[in-house]
């Protein structure tokens, strides 16, 4: 799998920076560009690997990760920003609104956002009907019933006058962290026009998995390692996977949810093995 995801790293990199070079120069440019280097790509990777186990060549597939990987970038610009998580740091480096200015790091989210949309029209996808199947799933995956939707719901939880419990947790995680993940996963019979529901269980499941992961990362990480800041769940009293179910507990969610991702995955057999590696990645990781 290492070899696979080094290689859909360097691919989708390019990709975005072809794509961002050819706008305007100045800081909005820079900020785009800034954003989207780097990052571990699992959500590339999925759309790459889901993408091949349903005959669709690497070539078509490219510039749906590449799409994928500049809506997430767009929502981790947003999420740091200081009227929503408020996070100066991110993959090491310091955010974008730190680097430029709150305004920049708006428009730059905002640029990505739409430049996802634009990827999906590339030509190299195949026939227009997949590219609107793409089209209208990424916008219901990150808008106001996914992504969009999670995040409104991790803020209205800091000032909630109870924390949630393990249901409204789920609930939040699935929007905010599972919605891209659900949809980076089923992008290969989206552009191929099959059934989605197999890598659509694998993906709920490795979703929560990736969420269980950060909050215990969040308690037990290394700054200098994950290359953002640790133990601000803790200090903000924010209810999570870890606070709910304690240390153990949520190790032991995490596997089992690994566990129901991989039994989704038997229609492929052999051939998910990345995926199968991937979903143990996630909840081995450090970063």
């Amino acid at each position: 799998m290492q070899d696979r995801l080094a290689r859909v790293r360097t691919e989708v990199q390019a990709e975005l920076d072809r794509a961002i070079t050819a706008l305007p120069p100045g800081d909005l440019r820079d900020a785009m560009a800034y954003a989207v280097n780097g990052g571990k790509r699992l959500r590339a990777f999925l759309v790459m690997e889901s993408a091949r186990l349903h005959g669709v060549s690497d070539d078509a597939a490219l510039p749906v990760a590449a799409a994928v990987e500049a809506l997430h970038a767009y929502s981790l610009v947003h999420d740091d920003l200081p009227a929503m998580d408020d996070d100066d740091l991110r993959r090491g480096q310091p955010t974008v609104h730190v680097k430029w200015t709150d305004a920049t790091a708006i428009l730059a989210g905002d640029a990505l956002q739409t430049l996802a949309f634009q990827l999906l029209t590339d030509p190299r996808i195949g026939a227009p009907d997949a590219q609107v199947r793409l089209v209208s799933a990424l916008a219901q995956a990150s808008g106001a019933a996914g992504m969009v939707w999670g995040q409104a719901l991790d803020i209205a939880a800091e000032t909630a006058g109870t924390p949630l419990d393990l249901d409204a947790i789920t609930e939040l995680q699935g929007g905010k962290t599972g919605a891209l993940i659900r949809f980076a996963a089923t992008a290969g019979p989206l552009i191929a026009g099959d059934d989605p529901a197999a890598l659509d269980g694998y993906a709920v499941a490795l979703g929560l998995a990736f969420q269980i992961a950060d909050d215990i990362l969040d308690v037990t990480g290394d700054e200098a390692v994950t290359g953002k800041r640790v133990g601000k769940d803790a200090g903000a009293g924010k209810a999570t996977f870890v606070s709910l179910l304690g240390l153990d507990g949520a190790q032991a969610e995490a596997r089992r949810r690994v566990a129901m991702g991989t039994d989704a995955l038997s229609h492929y057999g052999e051939a998910a093995g990345n995926l199968h590696d991937l979903a143990r990645f996630v909840i081995e990781r450090d970063t």
